[in-house]
C-alpha cells in the first residue's frame, strides 16, 4: 500500500506543531525518509494551499488551520485523485468459470459501498484530530511510563528535531 497519504499526515502535524518553518531534510528525518520524497509531497500540498514555502527561506509552514484540512482533502491532495480508492480486482478471471465470470461485477459493488463508507469518515476527521490523538497518546504513554505530564511534549521534541537537523 502507498504510504503518501500517512507521511502527508506525519509530516503537517511536525509543521503545525513547530514553533518554527521546517525544511524537507528536518521532515524527513522524522518521517524516516529521504528529502526528496517529502519535497514531491510538499510540492503536492503546496499546490493546494495547504503549506508554502517560499524560495531563499528555508522551512514550510501551514496556510490553513488544522481544523479546516479533512483527512480526504488530505488524500486527494497527496494521491492526486478526487476518488478514494483502496481496492483492486483481479484483472484475468476465467469467464468459463461461474465464480469467474461474475465475480468482477459482484466485487465492483462490495469495493464500491465501501470506498465511499471510508470517505465519508475521512471527510469527517481533520488535521486537527490527528494533532488532539497525538497529544493523548504522547501524554498516556509519558504518564504511563514516568509519572509526568508535560504540557507541551510534542513542541519540545520538534524544536529539539530542528535543532539537531540544522533547523532555525
Amino acid at each position: 500500500m502507498d504510504t503518501k497519504f500517512s507521511s502527508a499526515i506525519h509530516m503537517l502535524i511536525l509543521i503545525s506543531e513547530s514553533e518554527t518553518p521546517m525544511n524537507s531534510d528536518q521532515i524527513a528525518a522524522s518521517v524516516g525518509t529521504n528529502a526528496s520524497y517529502i519535497r514531491k509531497l510538499t510540492t503536492r500540498l503546496s499546490k493546494v494551499g495547504i503549506i508554502e514555502g517560499h524560495r531563499g527561506i528555508s522551512g514550510f509552514r501551514m496556510t490553513k488551520e488544522p481544523e479546516d484540512i479533512t483527512l480526504l482533502s488530505l488524500y486527494r491532495a497527496v494521491m492526486e485523485t478526487d476518488a478514494l480508492h483502496l481496492f483492486d480486482i483481479h484483472q484475468n478471471p476465467n469467464d468459463a468459470c461461474i465464480v469467474g465470470h461474475n465475480i468482477r461485477p459482484v466485487l465492483c459493488s462490495m469495493f464500491h459501498d465501501m470506498e465511499e463508507s471510508v470517505e465519508k469518515r475521512l471527510q469527517g476527521l481533520t488535521l486537527a484530530d490527528c494533532i488532539e490523538r497525538m497529544r493523548q497518546y504522547i501524554t498516556k504513554n509519558i504518564e504511563t511510563a514516568s509519572n509526568v505530564t508535560p504540557d507541551n511534549k510534542m513542541t519540545e521534541d520538534i524544536s529539539e528535531i530542528n535543532e539537531e537537523t540544522g533547523g532555525k
